[in-house]
């Protein structure tokens, strides 16, 4: 049975409600993220990761000032710094309330999005808006070695950190897995993705590490955690020297999201769709 988490326990999330007829930045609900990282040794103003929590909207639209709709696909990226997510339910339902409500121009509209979601978010957050044939949204592939060929028996499918075991041989190596699975903590769905493990440190076991991200497959929590859970068992078992971790999650209800965490200095790939996104 799903349990609904308490940071979740007042949230209008999961329940019939109509959809918003006009401009409502009230319907953000902003969930802080000390709770879910309490669990994984990490403290407030001490984190032990870099990292942005990119997010694309693709059912982003408005009226101008004569009422005509204008369409586009949004680009947010929040700092992983911030003191609060943002639920992607409320999230949609915000901005659906767009639909109907006029503005004078996309600047005005980008402006808006900006101050709404950096007051929700505690930080300030970068929005961009694209034209949805822009050659920038087109799907590519994730770099390095795709893990997934593998042939191995699995059976466990709750996060353990056992499976994570290293050699002595010290490698500079892009892994990735199109095996990742999570559910929503609000509503028990499921959530499919992709990771992508950079790294440089001793060699990380390729079927313990694919053990490993298997078994998030019944695991309840927000993209992000996941993310952030990944790489600090990564660092506690692995020990790199350097290492990123970035999850491209398929979107659902028009929204995708893409977190990622890394050591100081790390950057992700340039920005990049999948083609299941």
């Amino acid at each position: 049975m799903n349990k609904r988490p308490e940071t979740l326990a007042e949230a209008p999330l999961g329940r019939e409600s109509a959809y918003p007829e006009q401009y409502d930045a009230g319907l953000l609900y902003p969930i802080e993220r000390a709770a879910n990282r309490a669990p994984l040794g990490i403290e407030a103003g001490a984190l032990p990761f870099i990292g942005e929590d990119e997010w694309h909207a693709f059912e982003l639209s408005w009226l101008n000032a004569r009422g005509k709709p204008h369409v586009a696909v949004a680009r947010f990226r929040l700092p992983a710094e911030s003191p609060r997510l943002i639920e992607s339910k409320s999230w949609k339902l915000y901005l659906n309330s767009y639909n109907q409500s006029r503005f004078a121009s996309p600047a005005a509209v980008r402006e808006q999005l900006q101050k709404d979601l950096a007051e929700a978010a505690g930080a300030p957050v970068s929005v961009e808006l694209f034209d949805v044939d822009a050659s920038e949204l087109m799907p590519q592939r994730l770099p390095g070695e795709c893990i997934d060929a593998q042939d191995i028996a699995i059976d466990d499918y709750t996060p353990s950190a056992e499976p994570l075991v290293v050699g002595d041989e010290i490698v500079e190596e892009t892994l990735h897995s199109h095996l990742l699975k999570s559910n929503c903590p609000v509503t028990g769905q499921p959530d499919w993705g992709s990771v992508l493990i950079r790294y440089r440190g001793p060699r990380i076991d390729r079927e313990g590490l694919l053990r490993y991200l298997v078994g998030y497959r019944q695991h309840q929590d927000f993209h992000e955690h996941c993310v952030e859970h990944i790489f600090c068992d990564l660092m506690a078992r692995a020990r790199p020297e350097r290492l990123l971790v970035l999850a491209r999650y398929v979107r659902r209800g028009g929204l995708d999201i893409s977190p990622w965490r890394g050591t100081p200095g790390e950057t992700p790939p340039t920005p990049l769709r999948l083609t299941r996104q």
